[in-house]
């Protein structure tokens, strides 16, 4: 069938009852002038007309007429043989002609159902000027009228109908797509914050326990020897237990690093070299370049995290005695160098992160590097100390979207 979409729509279904009335109007209109007019072969009249209408009536109930072209097409054969016998009868049958054409037009293809339409206003042209017995052009002005203006109807209603249905699978595409992209994003982010907290959790607490974990070492080895000095580490330890703490209560509150409360970058900087001088065997040693400038809060957590975790691989892997960490600042960038005088490393054969033995922290040093367009380089190599340098431009994506930090 042409449309078996639209039997669907209440348009569709109020277009097919008043095509119903119609034919039964028709069809009782030419019983009605039968009767009245006391026409010769009323009684045949009457029996076309019931016959086709029980006929037209049988449409509307039998299925496959709706699913199948062919059940449809027998179905209009048999109505329009009925309508043959009744305008052969009667010339009021000519109007029946008219709801035949919006049938031919709906079941049929579009080369049958033009050719039905051709053919049923033919016969009625015909049947007309045999009951008239004579034939002029004025005759066909009313089926071919007809026929054109059923064709204009039911292809135009069927335009507008396939333009609906290309609208609304468009607007469903777009709200997959839309429903997609919100997914996509959603799980985006959720990797992203994933992501930014493992590397919270690794540049603070993370660091904060290892350095617990060495201070409480160093107070067991010096307890039997040196009392005095046990209880120094353990002092130091719980510190670094207290610092800990505050680092993880501002983490669930989602604040700043409370080492930049209240304070600049090149402060807190210092202070995290003297703390770490003070707890551990190295002395860490902190510089400033230029005109300090001020910072969005995403480079300075960024920079805080990268030299807690530097100093961090410093003392746990690399057994330095001595660190240098200098904050430079330039006209468009600023610029962080961390230098240790360790064991240093092959920067390309660096174990997988693994997490009993760690090996996130150079992972998450360059993931928050690129995160606000900088660069990361390192240069060691075996017995040669390590050289880390952070570069962060002063006008990158961050000043206008910055990094949610705790």
């Amino acid at each position: 069938m042409n449309s078996a979409a639209p039997l669907l729509t209440p348009t569709f279904r109020a277009l097919a009852w008043c095509l119903h009335l119609l034919v039964i109007g028709l069809l009782a209109l030419a019983v009605g002038r039968a009767v009245t007019s006391e026409r010769p072969h009323a009684g045949w009249i009457i029996v076309a007309s019931v016959l086709c209408g029980l006929t037209y009536a049988a449409g509307p109930v039998l299925p496959g007429v709706h699913r199948s072209r062919r059940a449809a097409a027998l179905w209009l054969a048999a109505v329009g043989a009925c309508w043959l016998v009744l305008l052969a009868s009667t010339p009021d049958a000519v109007w029946v002609a008219f709801p035949l054409y919006f049938l031919q037009l709906h079941l049929l293809s579009h080369r049958a159902a033009l050719a039905a339409v051709a053919v049923t206003a033919g016969a009625a042209i015909a049947g007309f000027a045999a009951h008239q017995h004579s034939f002029s052009p004025a005759m066909a002005i009313g089926p071919v009228l007809g026929a054109a203006v059923a064709v204009a109807v039911v292809w135009g209603y069927q335009a507008l109908y396939r333009e609906s249905e290309h609208r609304r699978r468009l607007i469903e595409e777009l709200t997959a797509t839309r429903a997609d992209l919100a997914a996509a994003q959603h799980t985006a982010g959720v990797l992203a914050e994933r992501d930014r907290l493992a590397r919270e959790i690794h540049d603070t607490l993370a660091q904060g326990f290892s350095s617990i974990q060495l201070l409480l070492r160093a107070a067991e080895r010096a307890f039997p020897q040196a009392p005095q000095n046990a209880a120094r580490y353990v002092d130091q330890a719980r510190q670094a237990a207290v610092d800990n703490l505050a680092e993880a209560r501002r983490f669930i509150a989602a604040l700043i690093p409370p080492t930049l409360e209240g304070t600049t970058l090149a402060d807190a900087l210092k202070r995290l070299c003297t703390t770490t001088s003070t707890r551990h065997r190295l002395i860490a040693r902190f510089h400033l370049t230029g005109d300090p400038a001020p910072l969005p809060t995403a480079h300075e957590v960024a920079l805080l995290r990268i030299t807690q975790s530097a100093l961090a691989n410093s003392v746990r892997h690399a057994e330095a005695t001595s660190i240098e960490v200098t904050l430079s600042y330039f006209g468009d960038h600023v610029a962080l160098d961390i230098v240790d005088d360790g064991h240093g490393f092959d920067p390309t054969l660096l174990p997988a992160p693994d997490p009993e033995a760690g090996g996130f922290g150079l992972v998450a040093m360059r993931a928050r590097t690129q995160s606000l367009s900088g660069a990361l380089t390192i240069e060691s190599a075996p017995g040669h100390g390590t050289a880390l340098t952070v570069r962060l431009p002063l006008t990158s994506r961050a000043d206008t979207e910055p990094e949610t930090h705790p």
